[in-house]
């Protein structure tokens, strides 16, 4: 649904993104009476609508589905039940905001124009850099991944030799827990030390099931006919050292980029505080509230930690009650309609 430069469209809330934080934050919203405009975004971080749950294969952690369940169908249900509340969703990408002045303005092109007495930011952050070469699109989901904790356990994986590139805290933590799962665990970084703290090197460093691979990148990967299907899946990796141009095969059953995410915030232009230097949005303790009163961060736009779909929705839901409440205070609040669903005592 659309507006028009000549008559933006007029809310109580405004919410920027597509994912499991988003869709909760406009459930509880709408559930609120607070007559939700969200921003889904058309390709935004260069994902479908749905964030970055629909580039996975089966999500099998998120409660509710004991037999799992297929990222994108995930975000078809929260999409469905954001309607069913009355979320009003433009699927066009937010290109700028104002948060100056009261009511925010967020825009997307020239014919979408929102005002909103508050803006929650739920944009997320670009899945991990993901590298690019021979192989790499191939085996995507089919042996590679960027999520450890979401695909570490998952029986393809189980006592089989692993890789990890990266070389900060993300590839000593996630290298730690693949070591649960897979046989062995090849960290292959392209320099000789580790950029991560002291201590999760020395944890690293003396795990036996832990392998580091120095001064060397992965250059390719392929298949093999242990994979089935036409060798769909990953069999192994080529290693190429950096010092000596040596080529070498890796038998792996998996790959996993750690190499850090990218916060979607450039479209801010500077207006929240972010933490410096990853730039994800500062946010004050126990809350969701950003530096610009009547703004809100929720998801992993302002997590840097967890990075869950589940941890997500909460903060999503976190950030429509402090949204709510923020709109009580300042005299813009629902008429009727309830925010949370809890039971009374």
């Amino acid at each position: 649904m659309e507006g028009s430069a000549a008559a933006p469209l007029r809310t109580r809330v405004c919410i920027i993104g597509i994912g499991p934080a988003a869709h909760t934050a406009a459930i509880y919203a709408a559930r609120a009476d607070l007559k939700p405009v969200l921003f889904e975004g058309w390709m935004a971080n260069g994902v479908a609508a749905g964030g970055q749950l629909t580039t996975t294969t089966v999500v099998e952690n998120f409660p509710g589905f004991p037999a799992g369940i297929m990222g994108s169908d995930l975000m078809k249900r929260c999409r469905d039940q954001s309607l069913r509340f009355g979320t009003r969703i433009v699927t066009k990408t937010v290109a700028a905001v104002d948060l100056s002045a009261h009511p925010f303005r967020v825009v997307s092109d020239k014919s979408t124009t929102v005002l909103a007495d508050a803006v929650i930011v739920a944009t997320g952050a670009v899945t991990r850099r993901q590298l690019h070469f021979p192989g790499s699109d191939v085996y995507w989901n089919h042996g590679i991944s960027a999520c450890a904790v979401c695909d570490g356990p998952a029986p393809i994986f189980r006592d089989r030799p692993l890789a990890v590139v990266g070389g900060g805290n993300s590839a000593m933590e996630e290298s730690s827990f693949l070591t649960k799962y897979g046989s062995r665990v090849y960290i292959v970084h392209h320099r000789s030390t580790f950029r991560a703290s002291k201590i999760m090197q020395d944890r690293v460093l003396k795990n036996p099931k832990i392998q580091v691979v120095w001064n060397s990148v992965v250059v390719e990967a392929f298949g093999g006919a242990e994979g089935g299907g036409g060798g769909r899946r990953l069999a192994g990796i080529k290693v190429k050292n950096l010092v000596s141009g040596e080529v070498k095969d890796l038998q792996v059953a998996g790959l996993f980029f750690a190499i850090g995410h990218t916060p979607a915030t450039e479209f801010l232009g500077g207006q929240l505080e972010l933490d410096s230097p990853a730039g994800y949005v500062v946010t004050k303790p126990g809350s969701t509230h950003t530096s610009v009163k009547g703004v809100f961060a929720a998801g992993d736009v302002q997590d840097k930690k967890y990075r869950q779909a589940i941890t997500a929705a909460g903060s999503g839901c976190m950030a429509a009650l402090d949204a709510e409440h923020y709109l009580q205070e300042v005299g813009v609040g629902a008429q009727e309609g309830k925010s949370d669903d809890r039971v009374s005592d």
